[in-house]
């Protein structure tokens, strides 16, 4: 997508800007000599300088949705970028049982670290914990474990933010008419995921006296999408703005939409798809912002991982070692700003 160089400085500089944004910092550093425990014998400035050779294990989710095969082609990109990180890639998987076997095998194989996105962190916490008895360090991504003691560095993009910056961007536009109507579309309301991004939402627009006055869930899939939004607008013949939760699933809401001849309304998206950006830029549907989960958490992982076991810390950063915890940013991408995230937006 753009060079090795110029992708390892935008990863870097994004996890270093939400680390400091978030101050996370608890745990960067202690005495031990182990590999990834923080006894830094390279400078900050040193991080993009060729070391020992790393051996990465990355367990993955199949790649069944356009956010989740970004994940892991960042992942992979992010390995080839460094010479001295041999990536080990298990396949892709849905199925805990497999993914456990994967962790299992990395361990038997004695790499030196692993990165880990759970296709169920409750699940995977106890073949991550054995993991890091047994001195290999695990860092887990987008979804947690149930145990602090399963992962030595986790990643995690912003639901909750994703919320908040999708109403404050409403409130933005539509706060001195209390009578807007706002809806919302969700994505699938079990998971802890969408109940945090419904939250912030809901919580973004209490500020300015708004709230959600007509609410659909999908599945996060195209169809799923335009489904539930033609049963939204047929109930809602008036409506200011629209937060979908998921580009992925907003081309089959866009659909609708179109099918429906509705253009009264503004549209936010969620998660930041190739697809959603140029159509802002464009300005040609009614889609004009969306709010980025980022599908850089992965490769983030293996940049740290190398770290952690290189003994290096984050660059930039006064704290010696690697944070125990980062949350990204989830920040609105609108006309003015979408070039600057092109180059991380996914193909849905």
């Amino acid at each position: 997508m753009y060079s090795n160089l110029s992708r390892r400085k935008k990863f870097g500089v994004a996890a270093v800007t939400a680390i400091a944004a978030v101050s996370l910092l608890a745990g960067c550093s202690n005495d031990s000599d182990e590999p990834g425990t923080g006894n830094n014998s390279a400078a900050p400035g040193d991080n993009n300088a060729a070391g020992d050779t790393v051996v990465i294990g990355f367990s993955g989710p199949a790649a069944d949705h356009g956010w989740l095969g970004a994940i892991n082609s960042a992942a992979k990109e992010m390995g080839d970028s460094f010479p001295d990180v041999d990536l080990k890639i298990a396949e892709g998987t849905n199925d805990a049982a497999l993914q456990i076997s994967q962790v299992e095998q990395f361990v038997n194989d004695g790499v030196d670290a692993i990165v880990l996105l759970p296709t169920d962190g409750a699940a995977l916490t106890e073949a991550a914990i054995n993991a890091m008895n047994a001195g290999i360090p695990v860092i887990n991504v987008d979804r947690e474990f149930s145990s602090d003691d399963a992962a030595r560095v986790t990643i995690l993009g912003d639901n909750y933010g994703m919320g908040k910056s999708a109403g404050k961007y409403i409130c933005g536009k539509l706060g001195d008419n209390p009578d807007a109507v706002v809806a919302e579309i969700a994505g699938i309301d079990s998971l802890p995921l969408t109940q945090d991004r419904s939250k912030g939402f809901s919580d973004a627009l209490a500020e300015c006296g708004l709230n959600v006055d007509a609410r659909v869930a999908a599945d996060f899939t195209i169809a799923g999408g335009q489904q539930v939004t033609e049963q939204l607008l047929s109930a809602n013949p008036k409506i200011d703005a629209i937060w979908n939760h998921d580009d992925d699933q907003g081309v089959g809401v866009l659909a609708a939409i179109d099918e429906a001849g509705r253009d009264e309304f503004f549209m936010v998206g969620g998660a930041g798809s190739l697809n959603a950006m140029n159509a802002i830029k464009a300005g040609d549907t009614v889609l004009e912002a969306t709010v980025i989960y980022p599908s850089t958490q992965a490769a983030d992982g293996i940049a740290l991982a190398r770290l952690l076991v290189q003994n290096k810390s984050m660059a930039d950063l006064a704290s010696p070692g690697v944070p125990h915890r980062i949350v990204l940013d989830a920040p609105v991408v609108t006309k003015d700003n979408v070039d600057e995230y092109l180059p991380i937006g996914f193909e849905s």
